[in-house]
């Protein structure tokens, strides 16, 4: 079993920038990806990276904006968010799957808590 926390979570403002980790332990996975959910909302893709490729897939909305960066050795990835916009605020989730990066909330097996994002206009 995998286990994850997230960290780095925070207000900022809108043109602004925060950087988000996750650090996993307990278990094996080839895959973490990062996920959120504003309220109303359903959980929705971010992006993932492949630990052993360090292959990244993105979701649109946030392409050229975040970026995100394996460590092997520390069992952790860093989420960089630039250029943050109020439609970006969110509960933001780490979460672990076995297989290659994908963008399905269904095909990760393993959840952090998650944090809280909230960018002001």
């Amino acid at each position: 079993q995998v286990q994850l926390v997230e960290s780095g979570g925070g207000l900022v403002q809108a043109g602004g920038s925060l950087n988000l980790s996750c650090a996993a332990s307990g278990g094996s996975f080839r895959s973490l990806g990062w996920f959120r959910q504003a309220p109303g909302k359903e959980r929705e893709f971010v992006l993932a990276i492949n630990m052993n490729t360090q292959t990244v897939r993105y979701a649109d909305s946030v392409r050229g904006r975040f970026t995100i960066s394996g460590d092997n050795a520390k069992n952790t990835v860093y989420l960089q968010m630039n250029k943050l916009s109020p439609e970006d605020t969110a509960v933001y989730y780490c979460a672990s799957r076995g297989g290659v990066t994908s963008p399905y909330v269904d095909d990760y097996a393993y959840w952090g808590q998650g944090t809280q994002v909230t960018v002001s206009s």
